[in-house]
This record gives C-alpha cells, sequence and structure tokens, in this order.
C-alpha cells in the first residue's frame, strides 16, 4: 500500500468538521454534488491531495463531492475542461506547481491568471535533493555545488519529464547556483527514483514520499530541501538556501482554483470550509510526517502566490530553452 494510500485510509475520512458560516453564503448552495476536476492519473500525489479536499469540503459543506481525474499534456487538457465549465462552485479544479510552469511551455486556451478564480492553497512542503553515494563524491551542498563548477556537464540528473515542475525547479537550481548538469527525462517520478538508486543517474530532485525512504534505507544521500527554511518532519537535513543560495525557496504545493467569475458568497463558503478543515490536528499529524503540511488562507493569498510563479519560471524555460515533451 503506497503511502498516500495509507494516510487516506488512517483517519482522514473520519475527520468531522465544524460549521458555523454566513448564513447569506448557504442559500442555495450546494444542493448539488460538488465536482473536483483532477487533471493528473489516479494514485498519484496530486490525486492524494485532491481527495484530501473533498473529504474537508464534503464534511463542511454537508455535500458529497467527487474527484474527476482528466489526465493529458502535462495536466493542461482538464484544466483546459474544468476553466471552460459554469462559474457556480460545481466544478472546482485541482492544481500543483506545474499549473505556473505550463503558460510557458504550451500554447494555452485561457489565461492562467484571468480566467481564474483563485479559491485556496490545499499544502505546502518541500521537494528533496537527493545523489545517489556511489556516483558523487559530496557529502553537503557546497560540498556538490563546488564540484559542479570545477565539473561542468559532468553530473546528470534525473526529472519526472521534460518540462516537468521538478526539470524547472532543478534548472532554476543550476541558474542560480552557476552550474551545469545533463538533463535525463523520465515518465514520471518512479522510473527517475528507480535509475536513481541504481546509479544510472547522479542526482534527483523531488518529493520527500519518493526520496526519503531510501536515504533511510542508505542508497541515497539527501543534500538539502527546495523550501527556505528546513522541514519539521526532517530538521537535520539543511535547506538548499543554506549553502549560499538564499534566494532559492521552491514550495511544492498544490490548490484549489474555479473558473472566473465565481460568486463572492459560494468562494466564502468553500474557501471557509476548506480552511477550517486544514487546522483540524488529526490531519496535521497524518501529514506532517511526510514533509507535507496544511496551507489555507485566503484566495486573495493563493492567487498571489500563482501569479509570482509564472513568470519565475518562465525565465527559467527561455533560459534553458525548455520545451514541452
Amino acid at each position: 500500500m503506497t503511502l498516500n494510500r495509507r494516510l487516506f485510509n488512517t483517519g482522514l475520512a473520519s475527520l468531522a468538521l465544524p460549521l458555523g458560516f454566513d448564513a447569506a453564503a448557504q442559500d442555495g448552495y450546494p444542493n448539488k454534488p460538488i465536482r473536483i476536476v483532477c487533471p493528473f492519473a489516479p494514485g498519484g500525489g496530486s490525486d492524494f491531495i485532491a481527495r484530501v479536499g473533498s473529504n474537508l469540503l464534503a464534511k463542511g459543506v454537508g455535500q458529497s463531492v467527487i474527484v474527476d481525474n482528466r489526465p493529458g499534456a502535462g495536466g493542461t487538457l482538464g484544466t483546459d475542461y474544468a476553466l471552460h465549465q459554469p462559474a457556480d462552485g460545481y466544478t472546482l479544479l485541482l492544481v500543483a506547481g506545474s499549473y505556473t510552469v505550463n503558460p510557458a511551455l504550451y500554447k494555452l486556451k485561457f489565461d492562467p491568471v484571468a480566467d481564474i478564480t483563485p479559491v485556496i492553497q490545499l499544502s505546502k512542503g518541500a521537494y528533496v535533493l537527493c545523489i545517489n553515494p556511489n556516483k558523487v563524491p559530496a557529502k553537503n551542498m557546497a560540498e556538490l555545488l563546488d564540484y559542479m563548477r570545477k565539473n561542468p556537464g559532468k553530473l546528470s540528473f534525473a526529472s519526472a519529464g521534460n518540462g516537468s515542475h521538478l526539470h524547472i525547479t532543478t534548472e532554476y537550481l543550476f541558474g542560480m547556483a552557476k552550474v551545469k548538469g545533463v538533463h535525463i527525462p523520465y515518465k514520471g517520478t518512479g522510473p527517475a527514483v528507480t535509475d536513481l538508486v541504481a546509479g544510472n543517474v547522479d542526482l534527483l530532485v523531488a518529493g520527500t514520499e519518493a526520496l526519503m525512504p531510501h536515504v533511510k534505507a542508505g542508497k541515497l544521500r539527501a543534500l538539502g530541501v527546495t523550501t527556505a527554511q528546513r522541514l519539521a518532519a526532517y530538521p537535520d537535513l539543511p535547506a538548499i538556501a543554506e549553502a549560499g543560495l538564499p534566494d532559492y525557496d521552491v514550495v511544492a504545493w498544490h490548490g484549489l482554483i474555479a473558473p472566473k467569475n465565481l460568486p463572492p458568497a459560494v468562494l466564502a463558503k468553500i474557501n471557509g470550509a476548506i480552511n477550517t478543515g486544514l487546522k483540524a490536528p488529526e490531519l496535521v499529524a497524518q501529514l506532517e510526517p511526510t514533509g507535507v503540511s496544511p496551507a489555507g488562507g485566503t484566495p486573495e493569498q493563493f492567487g498571489a502566490l500563482i501569479k509570482a510563479e509564472i513568470p519565475r519560471y518562465a525565465k527559467v524555460a527561455r533560459d534553458n530553452n525548455i520545451q514541452a515533451q
């Protein structure tokens, strides 16, 4: 059983959330099931967070919430579908960090800022940079960067695919550190991790849930996390920013958006319900050991995050001539 499924089965579905929202916001909504479109395949981390969100929203508004998986084209197919549905609160869209990368890689049929209503950030976490210790002579991040500067283009790095969020965030790091690596794209994180453990590639930036079990088994060496601050789950693992890169800060996040012009009362009810659920101690206890934390906050805060990341990653894509697969 996967970590994501195990977490879900061991308590998330049983969370009971209090109600108590503004009465005006409750009038008429919701009176039928709500759908969260997940533009990724079932069984992965994004699907897991979509189901966490659906559970919290269902408990908060007293209506069933289903997850509708529509994968393809880096998440753009499901995204395009969801954003062209009525702005009535009955179709929401699960988005991940890749949402802010895709505008640089695909010819989208929507404006990723103007054509959405930000709803809420669901989760936040970090990626971790790991090396194969049998291939790379580095004990920490500073040693890795020093080695790469002295040996430009010698080390290979894996990703979940050309133009994936993992690819972009690794190139963002390398550009900031002024080092170069040879990119080896894979069809997903799983095969990339397998080849890193086997020694077929030298390093990988990926989710803690995918890499840390191999670190604990002694097969990989973790050098740093991508967030500006260390993770509570791994307090002894430095932030990459500590290795002379104070501006490097990449958050692995998920959130919900809706088509533009979502009625304010409906937006307030959805945001309020999920914010309440994200504060449940049971949920915090379930997620934090994996390196993921509940996020929450206002629609405006989530919208600002999306708006800030799009130009950042567009520059990385241009500087490295990154194109979609």
